[in-house]
């Protein structure tokens, strides 16, 4: 017989998170350090979580499997047990506590990995804006319940804008990602948009993306201009948010707006390989937000 595993403290939970945190959300990590030690613990939380989901999704597992392991983590967000001897788990059931995290998007999420293990592809704009609320919106209104917002703000559509900037970033992961996500089997750009723009997803015997090029590049300038305007909205959040919530928010979807507006400058940037910032600039997006300087903002 083996003996139980024992449960971890609140504080052993909490630095697993934060571990987890540091080694795998290599933009996120930016923005979560610039805040107090209690939310940032919490948040960390929040994205080991939001993690296991997405590791799950993207796993080798075979998709029975999957979906049963998502079933699993729809059930331990609906019964949070504070003694688990899962750190993961302790440590969200204590943030739970704290703060006003809406729980329920956890299960929004889980519904949105769960749609990635028979990779379906989307007909219209709106309906990758659907898909994209549940796997990056729910972590802007998840997020939010931890930043919380000014007592004057008074904002009750400080959800909306959460999930509205949630849904810019998954944006630009998309574009960001469409010749992985085809190598993949997976597409998320909009048939009918790529359809009537003449584009035809392949990758040729080099590993280029192309479809053909020239119009491919114009589809996706298109489309980062148009997550920027989502950016716009995204990020009149700051206002609401308290000085370091604002400053881990902003360095969050700082980065991934830089990403954007690299592809609207030069799609040809993700025809050959994933886009991505260097740790420098992450750290410049960083000290800007927390000196109040935030991207994509008027000052």
């Amino acid at each position: 017989m083996t003996a139980a595993t024992p449960r971890p403290t609140v504080a052993e939970a909490y630095a697993a998170c934060e571990e987890i945190t540091k080694q795998a959300a290599r933009n996120f990590s930016w923005g979560i350090r610039l805040l107090p030690a209690d939310r940032r613990a919490a948040l960390s939380a929040v994205y080991a979580f939001s993690r296991r989901l997405d590791d799950i999704g993207d796993g080798d597992l075979p998709d029975e499997q999957k979906a049963e392991g998502l079933a699993k983590a729809r059930a331990d967000i609906r019964g949070l047990d504070p003694d688990s001897s899962d750190p993961v788990i302790v440590a969200l059931a204590d943030a739970s506590r704290r703060f006003p995290i809406p729980l329920e998007a956890f299960i929004e999420l889980a519904d949105g990995v769960e749609s990635d293990i028979e990779p379906s592809t989307y007909e219209t704009f709106d309906d990758m804006v659907g898909y994209c609320r549940l796997v990056a919106g729910t972590i802007g209104r998840l997020s939010l319940g931890i930043f919380g917002t000014k007592e004057a703000a008074g904002r009750g559509d400080a959800p909306a804008i959460a999930d509205a900037l949630g849904v810019a970033l998954q944006q630009t992961n998309i574009l960001r990602d469409v010749r992985e996500d085809l190598l993949n089997g997976r597409v998320y750009l909009p048939q009918a948009e790529l359809a009537a723009a003449g584009v035809k997803l392949s990758v040729d015997a080099d590993g280029r993306l192309g479809a053909p090029e020239d119009a491919l590049v114009g589809y996706l300038r298109t489309s980062a201009a148009r997550a920027d305007e989502w950016y716009d909205r995204g990020l009149a959040l700051l206002g609401l948010l308290d000085r370091r919530s604002a400053a881990c928010c902003g360095a969050m979807a700082g980065i991934y707006l830089r990403l954007d507006r690299r592809i609207r400058t030069d799609p040809t940037a993700v025809l050959t390989q994933r886009l991505s910032l260097p740790g420098r600039e992450k750290a410049l997006v960083a000290v800007r937000n927390l000196a109040g300087r935030p991207e994509g903002v008027a000052r």
